[in-house]
């Protein structure tokens, strides 16, 4: 399959361009402006250094390749910069979505994967929550992926040779296995991440925002899925197009730690007893988002493997370790 994969030099698109290089009956293409990815990331394919918002560069691509497929990740992500700084995140991540969606159209692209998010959901009613919850975005982030959501919703009910996967995203964390790649990012927000950082002397406290939620503890409770195993996923709604109308399904465990229980495991894994700061609330948080994955256990081949919070935050700490040791 010729597969265009955009924002493929980031963190998670990274993960999926290095599973399907590892099926050699795949030719992959990686669009990514390097703003937020890293090229040292793309172990596989063709990295071309390229933005969405310049079409007739995007354009002259799709014409050259003849892509079969779309994995879209290329976007901004961070919730509390969506609600400072909202136009950039309607800009990048729907209108150049549309663009692109729209070049997928032109060209005969008959498979399209869009990576979404649990921030649909907004401050769910129902947990674990479904797909079908009501969706009431909490931050312009979440809009931002729900108007895509009902671009492709509506595309591919007018174009039926056009099908999409609607991935649903709850919190990622965590490494590739054999420490090849992993999250990059510097400043990064996500807990995880901030709190190996923090056993490892690299930031001198984490912060815990909000404590006062309705949760056993006060803190925040999220569904944390293993890097590798959100890749998976990829790949089984790939397969899943192959023979199957479009559809929308949550990517998670169906458990959730909070935020306290989060921070207590890396400093398990880590042997580290650092600093914690408790804060106020975040604009655009919620307080408990959990998935209800039984679509995607029965209506695809995906099955997840590292169900585990210990080796989730043990797999991110082994990389922020080799990341402070300047191997890669």
């Amino acid at each position: 399959m010729n597969i265009l994969v955009t924002g493929g030099a980031g963190y998670i698109g990274s993960h999926v361009v290095k599973m399907l290089g590892e099926q050699t009956s795949h030719n992959i293409t990686i669009i990514d402006n390097l703003t937020t990815g890293f090229s040292e990331s793309v172990l596989t394919g063709e990295l071309l250094v390229a933005d969405l918002a310049d079409t007739v560069m995007v354009e002259q691509i799709f014409k050259k390749k003849k892509f079969d497929a779309v994995i879209h990740f290329a976007a901004n992500i961070r919730v509390d910069e969506s609600v400072i700084k909202p136009m950039k995140y309607y800009s990048n991540n729907t209108a150049n979505a549309i663009s692109l969606v729209d070049m997928c159209v032109k060209y005969d692209v008959s498979k399209f994967i869009f990576s979404s998010t649990a921030a649909v959901y907004g401050d769910p009613e129902h947990i674990p929550v479904a797909e079908d919850e009501p969706k009431k975005p909490l931050s312009p982030y979440g809009m931002s992926k729900l108007m895509v959501e009902r671009v492709l919703e509506d595309t591919a009910y007018a174009e039926k040779s056009f099908r999409c996967c609607v991935l649903r995203y709850f919190n990622v964390a965590g490494s590739d296995g054999s420490l090849k790649i992993g999250q990059r990012t510097p400043n990064a927000t996500h807990l995880i991440k901030v709190a190996c950082q923090a056993a490892l002397g690299k930031r001198g406290s984490v912060a815990v925002f909000g404590t006062d939620y309705n949760t056993p503890d006060g803190t925040g409770v999220r569904d944390y899925i293993h890097v590798d195993d959100l890749s998976s996923a990829h790949l089984a709604a790939l397969d899943y197009l192959r023979d199957n109308e479009s559809n929308v399904f949550n990517c998670g465990y169906g458990r959730g730690y909070s935020v306290m229980e989060v921070i207590e495991t890396v400093k398990r894994v880590s042997g580290v007893d650092f600093k914690v700061l408790e804060q106020g609330r975040r604009a655009g948080d919620s307080a408990k988002v959990v998935a209800d994955n039984s679509k995607i256990l029965n209506m695809s081949s995906w099955r997840p493997q590292y169900d585990n919070l210990e080796y989730i935050c043990g797999t991110a700490f082994e990389w922020e370790k080799k990341m402070k040791s300047g191997l890669v």
